[in-house]
């Protein structure tokens, strides 16, 4: 081989070389970012969990005072009811997404509730529970998305450290 044989072959040696320190460097930040992610959903998944703690017992003291209503065979969702001293029937969905109020039998609009029964202790009730459902029910889709986002980057993380 002659003197330009040796030089290409030193070039080829010193960019494998290179090529092989960026993919170390791009792995070793690969894994430092997988880790922050990590932690950063840890975080999240411990508030998440915490809010999820202090909304239960809301809704337990308010479900205790309405009487939960579905009939299985009709429907996906029940209701929360509660009968109000001046007539009002108010109607809670189980999954948090609407508030009915009936009253003798015909459904009331919402704006004639918001304004005429406002103050109606029964209908506060029945809004704070909606609430503090709908709030659950997001709660614990929060959950179950950061859980699956720390089950990836620790499946990540372990791979890189097996690969190591």
């Amino acid at each position: 081989m002659g003197k330009y044989g040796y030089i290409v072959l030193l070039v080829l040696a010193m960019t494998a070389c290179q090529r092989t320190s960026r993919v170390e460097q791009y792995r070793a930040e690969k894994h430092v970012r997988d880790s922050v992610s990590l932690a950063a959903q840890e975080r999240s998944m411990g508030y998440y969990q915490s809010l999820l703690d202090s909304l239960i017992p809301q809704a337990d003291s308010l479900i205790a005072l309405f009487k939960y209503e579905k009939n299985d065979k009709y429907q996906d969702h029940g209701n929360y009811v509660l009968t109000a001293p001046n007539g009002l029937r108010i109607l809670v969905r189980d999954d948090g997404k609407s508030l009915l109020v009936y009253r003798e039998g015909k459904r009331l609009d919402p704006s004639v509730v918001s304004s005429r029964y406002a103050d109606e202790p029964a209908l506060m009730r029945a809004q704070h529970l909606q609430i503090v459902i709908h709030d659950i029910k997001e709660c614990e889709k929060r959950i179950a998305g950061t859980s699956l986002e720390i089950q990836k980057y620790e499946k990540r993380l372990t791979k890189e450290r097996v690969s190591e």
